[in-house]
């Protein structure tokens, strides 16, 4: 077999970007200035860390929801807060993902100050470690 010249090669290489549509030219400006966003863990320990244990006792204290056992913040790209829940609940239900989340965030927002004005990243594992729920809630 004999190897492709240089222009066939071009040819190529430029037909698989037009019929992929991932040529720099057409993507959109907002695309080309944010770098992707690698995705987090699909599974965890079932144990929280020390940290994040103590700050869903002071959750559950204030009323939040009784399942969440751990709740650790850090910081996502461009530093929006990335929170890590873990609950009991092995129930993946929207509903109950919306009431939890609405607790956490609430919790956090009025209990220890953290802004969510630029928006959050939250990963939410279940009792077997197993990820229920990932939200980019960035804006």
């Amino acid at each position: 077999m004999r190897p492709l010249s240089r222009p066939a090669a071009l040819a190529c290489l430029a037909s698989v970007l037009l019929l992929s549509g991932c040529s720099p030219v057409t993507a959109p400006e907002a695309d080309r200035r944010v770098p992707p966003v690698t995705p987090g863990p699909t599974a965890t320990a079932t144990v929280a860390p020390d940290e994040a244990a103590r700050t869903a006792e002071r959750h559950r204290r204030s009323g939040g929801t009784e399942d969440v056992y751990g709740i650790l913040r850090g910081s996502g790209p461009g530093g929006v807060p990335a929170l890590t829940v873990w609950t009991r609940d092995p129930d993946a239900d929207a509903g109950r993902f919306d009431a939890l989340k609405a607790s956490v965030t609430g919790y956090l927002e009025r209990e220890e100050g953290l802004s969510f004005e630029r928006g959050y990243l939250m990963d939410v594992f279940g009792p077997d470690g197993s990820l229920l729920h990932r939200l980019d809630a960035r804006r």
